[in-house]
């Protein structure tokens, strides 16, 4: 059984909403790099069973790959809390996948919120 979650727009918000930490993998079917990724994050799905895994079929929601802006695939996101606090393109190795994770689950978000809210005070109001 897959241990991962198709996200759709209907779905994406409530997942990324009840789940404090989210991975997302952007992926396509005719994408090679991605279908190499696919057991490796299958793997860490099953190894880190308190997480939520999410796939992204950008051929099936343009609209989400768009939100996001990405550009390249396979892209993997991680959301805590609300706030993107990774997202990088390419397949990422086994070993590079858990360093990931672990840095992303050791985050001390209200840090992170801190520098988002000095950053948007620093931008200029349009």
């Amino acid at each position: 059984m897959s241990s991962t979650v198709e996200l759709t727009k209907e779905n994406f918000d409530q997942t990324v909403t009840d789940n404090e930490f989210v991975l997302i993998d952007f992926w396509a079917s005719w994408c090679g790099p991605c279908k190499q990724f696919a057991p490796v994050y299958e793997k860490a799905a099953e190894e880190n069973p308190d997480l939520v895994f999410g796939k992204v079929d950008t051929e099936a929601q343009p609209e989400l790959a768009a939100a996001f802006g990405i550009q390249s695939i396979p892209t993997l996101m991680i959301v805590r809390d609300q706030v993107a606090v990774f997202a990088q393109p390419g397949a990422l190795p086994e070993a590079a996948l858990t360093d990931v994770i672990g840095q992303a689950r050791n985050l001390d978000m209200e840090e992170v919120r801190k520098a988002i809210a000095e950053q948007q005070a620093q931008q200029p109001a349009e």
